[in-house]
């Protein structure tokens, strides 16, 4: 059985078509920070259960009860996230983690380090710099895990 773990950040208020189009059919959502906007999370949450961190730009009222981390158990792998990677305060190989999500940058990337695979799926917001309007996702599928990033047209 495959799991589709769909990997958001950075929307800064702007939920694009081509994103949602994107996300649907996931069984999970992940939402790295700098949501923006409420409303992303009420039609991100209509398409699957969603697990989402507060990132820097989320100083609203709204966002107040929004942690700055996040576990998530999905697939048979564990995910942490977190919006600024550069404020990671454990050690992803040794708390048993898989897959550490994050984003700030707007630049998508996937990497491996011990064992853990990091992913940012980049910004699917409005466009930063020459930076690439982006998404991610992640299959996980007989306990392995696979990771790919998405330049939205």
């Amino acid at each position: 059985m495959k799991t589709r773990i769909g990997l958001i950040s950075d929307t800064h208020g702007l939920l694009r078509p081509e994103a949602l189009a994107f996300l649907q059919g996931s069984d999970f959502i992940v939402h790295a920070g700098d949501i923006g906007d409420p409303a992303i999370l009420h039609a991100l949450e209509a398409i699957a259960p969603l697990t989402v961190v507060r990132g820097n730009n989320d100083q609203a009222p709204w966002a107040a009860e929004i942690r700055e981390t996040e576990w998530l158990d999905a697939g048979g792998i564990s995910l942490y996230a977190i919006h600024d990677l550069s404020l990671l305060d454990i050690d992803p190989a040794a708390a048993g983690l898989q897959v550490v999500v994050s984003g700030h940058s707007h630049q998508p990337r996937i990497e491996r380090r011990d064992g853990v695979l990091y992913v940012n799926p980049g910004s699917p917001g409005r466009r930063r710099f020459r930076l690439p309007i982006s998404i991610g996702e992640l299959i996980v599928a007989g306990g392995t895990v696979d990771a790919r990033t998405v330049e939205l047209a």
